[in-house]
């Protein structure tokens, strides 16, 4: 049921607004690879030597790119699809209602007795890291926030593999910048280098953009996971109830650098944050 569920959203949402975002993915990063193949770039040069190596790893690149930001952008973040995904055996022992405007009290102050809450929204028994996106209508386990560029939440479920596409998308467009800038040839007048190159700037300028963008986000979301901490957190760290009464370096969820790196990249499934929690916090006392 679940699957089926997942499916039908995946294909439904194909043919949403998301549509025009991945259509133009698409379309900007195969034009800018046509456009160093035609140029007289490294890669070209390559290839008229009969050295296909580097066009070879260079297009593979693109292309896993590519398959990757559909796998992100099509799966399931971690969506909280009924009550029963969200018990947790022995675990809680009762459920609140009522909403507020961050929906964080997930937590109540008497850890003996740790109860889930209900979504404002959607009505949905909402773990703690939890949260509602009022894009896609649904909660979302340990969310981190809602992607334009990839029209889909990053949640538990793909925020692993939303760094991994960062990485070879990083690889890609630094890749794409050095060999369109590889291809760029003088000229006697400025006229006459804008009008040579003037395809190959504009790739240059789209890769150097891209470039710097996917750094800085690769470098955010690596720290991210190395604390064991979601955007969302860190960026409404006094809003959200079960971090309020923590110091401003402390982070309930961090279990070290290496516990937190193991955890995010190689740990599939659920994870009941609520018992490291309450965990780290009887250890505290």
């Amino acid at each position: 049921m679940v699957f089926m569920f997942i499916r039908r959203r995946m294909f439904k949402d194909m043919f949403k607004s998301g549509c025009l975002v991945r259509t133009a993915h698409v379309i900007l990063t195969w034009i800018t690879t046509l456009v160093l193949f035609l140029h007289n770039t490294d890669l070209r040069q390559c290839q008229e030597r009969g050295d296909l190596f580097q066009p070879v790893v260079f297009s593979s690149v693109v292309l896993l790119s590519v398959l990757m930001y559909f796998t992100v952008s099509l799966m399931d973040p971690g969506f909280v699809l009924s009550d029963s995904d969200t018990e947790i055996s022995g675990l809680f022992q009762g459920t609140s209602a009522g909403s507020n405007e961050e929906l964080e009290k997930m937590i109540p102050q008497d850890l003996s007795s740790v109860k889930q809450r209900r979504c404002g929204y959607c009505f949905k028994l909402q773990p703690m890291r939890a949260r509602h996106c009022k894009t896609c209508k649904c909660c979302v386990r340990r969310f981190d926030h809602h992607c334009p560029w990839i029209d889909n939440c990053v949640g538990e479920r793909n925020h692993k593999w939303f760094l991994l596409y960062l990485c070879v998308q990083f690889v890609a467009v630094s890749w794409g910048l050095q060999a369109s800038w590889s291809g760029v040839v003088s000229a006697p007048t400025w006229q006459q280098w804008f009008t040579q190159n003037g395809f190959l700037l504009g790739a240059f300028a789209l890769t150097a953009v891209f470039s710097v963008v996917v750094l800085l986000l690769l470098c955010i979301h690596l720290y991210l996971a190395s604390v064991n901490s979601t955007t969302w957190e860190f960026m409404s760290r006094q809003r959200i109830l079960y971090l309020k009464h923590c110091d401003s370096e402390e982070n309930p969820f961090d279990r070290g650098l290496v516990c937190n790196l193991w955890d995010f990249c190689c740990v599939c499934g659920t994870v009941a944050w609520e018992r490291i929690y309450i965990r780290h916090t009887n250890g505290a006392k």
